[in-house]
């Protein structure tokens, strides 16, 4: 095997587009980190095989933040708090209609075990991919833009290396392993900062422009394991 890096950061996002959440350690099943978007708003209307909202109709959406607490029964129970402050359950109504006046569109929530992934479970980016973007952009450097579930620290310092490990296995950790399917092609979500809401559409030309539209890789878990920041990452030869 032979060394890439070390984990920087994992993360999940309990609701699809919403903001993500930090993670000093996980598990990876075979359906990914447990409560990655197992919840998603569907617009009622669509008929399409792409239904969710995302930010792409509704940009405030990634302001909104889930977190995931476990019960003394064991029960996980997910709650939303919104941009304005107040706290609701994932599942209540009250969040439902705020979203649905918000957005203009009728809506469902979806509760999905397997997870409303856009390609596969888990997504991959290096710090350099990054900071190389930032660089061409003219803009400032912000992961959680990207919305990575494992954000990694290049041993080479080579941006869009990962990119390169499409077809190959990294292991993750003393257990993981993750078969790395395809690049990751990116839509209009990364120009927009969670925190503001604010967009900087020279983010996506210039992913488009310089690099095919693609930062980072998708993948699926071969063989579970639990994973933690500072974890070091290898490709199986």
């Amino acid at each position: 095997m032979n060394s890439v890096g070390t984990i920087l950061q994992l993360a999940r996002y309990p609701v699809k587009s919403m903001r993500g959440e930090s993670l000093s350690g996980a598990a990876l099943t075979l359906q990914g980190i447990p409560e990655d978007r197992r919840y998603a708003f569907v617009q009622a209307a669509s008929r399409t095989d792409f239904p969710w909202l995302t930010a792409r109709q509704f940009p405030e959406l990634l302001r909104y933040t889930p977190a995931v607490e476990e019960e003394s029964s064991g029960e996980i129970v997910v709650t939303v708090t919104t941009p304005s402050g107040a706290k609701w359950p994932v599942d209540s109504e009250e969040l439902r209609r705020e979203i649905e006046a918000r957005s203009g569109r009728t809506l469902y929530l979806l509760r999905n075990g397997r997870g409303s992934y856009d390609a596969a479970p888990i997504s991959v980016l290096s710090r350099q991919t990054i900071a190389r973007i930032a660089a061409e952009s003219g803009t400032e450097e912000n992961a959680w833009c990207f919305r990575p579930n494992l954000l990694v620290d290049l041993q080479d310092g080579g941006a869009f290396k990962e990119s390169s490990w499409v077809g190959g296995i990294l292991r993750v950790g003393d257990t993981a392993r993750i078969a790395i399917i395809k690049v990751d092609q990116r839509c209009v979500i990364i120009t927009l900062d969670p925190e503001s809401g604010e967009s900087s559409p020279s983010v996506l030309r210039c992913v488009a422009q310089n690099h095919g539209k693609c930062a980072g890789v998708y993948g699926t878990v071969l063989t579970p394991g639990e994973v933690r920041a500072g974890d070091p990452v290898w490709l199986e030869t």
